[in-house]
């Protein structure tokens, strides 16, 4: 049986090079403002990635840092401020925001053509309705880049989403559906979730439990996209997938590190592109 590691880093590399392609194109380098309260590892392990992604293109960034302790209402005028900039292409919040601020109350203010991951409910629904004029959020259209640059055709296939956000879950099954694939939608409290992933032609695993799938959950020659991002009991950076054991069955599989989130932030820079083509 063919085993494939697919590694984020080709997938980025053939994104990044349709980017600088057409970015001669564009009549001014875009320029995207990268919003951060507080000093979460995450956030900044995502922010130095999306920072490193549009230096590597050549587009623009500047970073707007808050404390968290900064209130509701000074943070919301702060973003508005940011969000009515012109010369501001595409706006990244890094989310979660500190339980004290309204962040429903951001996703409804920032400007659909601004909104470059797909939080606005306006850019939700045109995902939801299979509108291409929004952007759909990153990671979740990352899942289907990894999937098309690998030549996997959705069409008819039977593909389990384990994890129902409204990040990556929901709107990853929408953009397969959109690809005419045949979608079930699952979580931790599925009954019989390993059957129902044995089912299936592809598993996207993006319910942020650690090593949750294994060897159990597969048969050969499935094709496993790996998009959790967790730690492991060691303290190591690991998936939603056990990766020694399913590999050893996978016809095609996401390492992580490795996979899809380092093709998120290729995503994040051609949806910036687009904003400032548009704009």
């Amino acid at each position: 049986m063919q085993n494939i590691i697919l590694k984020g880093s080709d997938v980025a590399a053939s994104i990044n090079e349709e980017i600088i392609k057409k970015l001669k194109d564009c009549k001014k380098i875009p320029e995207l403002a990268i919003i951060r309260v507080g000093e979460k590892p995450d956030d900044l392990a995502y922010e130095r990635g999306a920072v490193k992604r549009l230096d590597k293109v050549g587009m623009k960034h500047t970073l707007f840092t808050f404390d968290e302790t900064i209130s509701n209402d000074d943070f919301l005028a702060e973003f508005d401020r940011i969000n009515s900039d012109d010369g501001i292409d595409g706006i990244l919040l890094l989310r979660p925001l500190p339980r004290h601020i309204n962040e429903k109350e951001v996703e409804n203010r920032i400007l659909p053509s601004k909104d470059v991951d797909g939080i606005s409910p306006v850019n939700m629904a045109k995902v939801y309705a299979a509108d291409d004029t929004g952007f759909a959020p990153c990671t979740a259209e990352a899942v289907i880049e990894a999937l098309k640059y690998a030549h996997i055709d959705l069409s008819g296939k039977n593909v389990t989403v384990i994890g129902r956000s409204l990040v990556i879950g929901k709107p990853a099954a929408m953009l397969l559906i959109k690809n005419n694939a045949t979608v079930t939608v699952c979580h931790t409290k599925t009954a019989d979730l390993p059957g129902k992933c044995r089912n299936a032609d592809i598993i996207i695993a993006a319910a942020g439990k650690a090593k949750m799938v294994t060897s159990d959950y597969v048969r050969d020659g499935q094709i496993i996209i790996d998009v959790g991002i967790n730690a492991d009991e060691e303290g190591n950076l690991c998936g939603d997938v056990d990766f020694e054991e399913v590999s050893k069955k996978a016809s095609v599989i996401t390492p992580v590190p490795g996979g899809i989130g380092s093709v998120t932030t290729s995503v994040l820079a051609k949806h910036l592109l687009r904003a400032a083509a548009d704009s």
